[in-house]
């Protein structure tokens, strides 16, 4: 847990318990791994078409995270465990399709 601590809050009002044990990173942090994880295992069996409507999907699929962290940060309402981990899951796909996309377009410019 001492190495989370760089990446995430930990606050425990915002994180998962099992047992009484509290994941290593927030709902949010834990819906963006899972959602990182779920996507890399998918794109091995499924080939990603890397064009701009990939990537313009990908920036929309990282706004809903987005509007439910500024939401809550700037104080009209509070979100639920159960929203940040959703929200965290579907920016979590956003972001890892997001950075494929520009790293092989990176490599692609490169070679």
């Amino acid at each position: 847990m001492e190495l989370t601590k760089y990446i995430c809050h930990r606050m425990p009002e915002r994180s998962f318990f099992i047992k009484g044990h509290q994941f290593p990173v927030c709902a949010r942090c834990t819906g963006f791994y899972t959602g990182l994880l779920v996507f890399l295992i998918w794109n091995c069996f499924f080939e990603l078409h890397h064009d701009i409507n990939t990537l313009l999907i990908s920036m929309i699929l990282m706004i809903p995270v987005a509007i439910d962290g500024f939401t809550q940060y700037f104080g009209p309402r509070e979100s639920t465990n159960t929203i940040r981990f959703i929200t965290g899951f579907i920016g979590g796909i956003g972001l890892i399709i997001f950075l494929k996309i520009i790293i092989r377009g990176v490599f692609n410019v490169l070679l």
